[in-house]
């Protein structure tokens, strides 16, 4: 067993390549915000942060997981709001040492309010600026299509990912494109034109896969989508070939711990993914994924990681992620 320190970890210099905006908001600004709008539908934080935050009885699927997305997106809908919420995520992250961060996010769920597609982009671009500046750190904003609606809809997002593209400003912009949402029914080869077109406007590829399906739509995501990097992936290590093939290539496999076990992606009692991916030669990358449904963050991700890795690891695999991270003109 490790005995890495709290401390340590919290100096260690840390890369964030998976973080959602909607599952990440700092709890006392969502209160806050919905306190102002009127859109409270409890009476106090309190019980607000039972329905935000997965509870012990709630772990085991991936649905029950999804469904604490609801009341973020009651704020959401407003250009102001999501500035605010944004700038919150990110000095949250810097206060936890980290110096690299990709928040991802999709842009279609936070449109019902009036907003455009590109307006809702924009909004975060301008609170990721805003947080960039006052932190001291590099980021970046990766679009999400939601598989339930439907490759078409991935299409028009990919077109406007691309306008807001890093490459195409001088202040962060989009750097990635990225599928999520209910794994069972949605195929990740129903969505190959839509990374056609983010590929053709230079975005980084990863995608949501192996967390609620088996290694075959691993294999869909490398082999027909092109993905760079895959989000979670656990399932791949039950396909030797699939595991030399992500090793071979270097596709980094965004880990994320807490949550893996919050959906059942991993069962209790057996040890995480990212082990077998570290022992197979696959890089990998430790993430969050959601702060505030999770009830986590980055120092506490690497502790659990560190129970059978040192802090030089530890430091290894932020270095790495660093060089995987689609963020233009990182240093090495």
């Amino acid at each position: 067993m490790s005995d890495v320190s709290r401390a340590e970890i919290l100096a260690l210099e840390k890369v964030e390549l998976h973080q959602h905006v909607d599952g990440s908001i700092p709890l006392p600004i969502l209160w806050r915000t919905m306190v102002e709008n009127g859109l409270n539908p409890v009476d106090s934080m309190e019980e607000m942060k039972k329905m935000v935050i997965l509870q012990a009885d709630e772990e085991g699927t991936l649905l029950r997981y999804l469904e604490k997305f609801h009341y973020p997106l009651w704020v959401t809908q407003f250009y102001e709001n999501i500035v605010e919420v944004v700038e919150g995520i990110v000095a949250a992250a810097a206060s936890q040492g980290v110096k690299v961060l990709e928040l991802r996010y999709a842009p279609l769920i936070h449109t019902f309010g009036g907003l455009t597609i590109r307006q809702a982009i924009r909004s975060v671009l301008t609170g990721l600026n805003h947080g960039a500046e006052e932190n001291d750190l590099q980021v970046g904003l990766i679009i999400i299509a939601m598989r339930h609606h439907g490759p078409h809809i991935a299409k028009i997002l990919a077109r406007s990912a691309i306008s807001e593209a890093q490459h195409l400003h001088q202040a962060a912009g989009v750097i990635g494109f990225d599928i999520a949402g209910a794994e069972v029914g949605n195929p990740p080869r129903l969505f190959a034109e839509a990374y056609r077109i983010a590929n053709a406007g230079q975005l980084g590829l990863t995608a949501h896969v192996g967390e609620d399906e088996g290694p075959e739509m691993i294999w869909q995501a490398v082999d027909t989508l092109g993905v760079d990097r895959i989000g979670h992936g656990c399932s791949a290590t039950s396909d030797r070939e699939l595991m030399r093939r992500l090793a071979r290539d270097k596709i980094m496999v965004e880990c994320c711990l807490t949550s893996n076990r919050q959906t059942g992606s991993i069962f209790p009692g057996e040890p995480h993914s990212i082990y077998a991916f570290l022992e197979a030669g696959v890089p990998v990358a430790i993430c969050t994924d959601n702060t505030t449904v999770s009830a986590t963050d980055q120092v506490k991700e690497n502790l659990l990681a560190s129970t059978n890795l040192k802090l030089d690891d530890l430091a290894t695999i932020h270095r790495r992620a660093r060089r995987a991270s689609f963020i233009a003109g990182l240093d090495a």
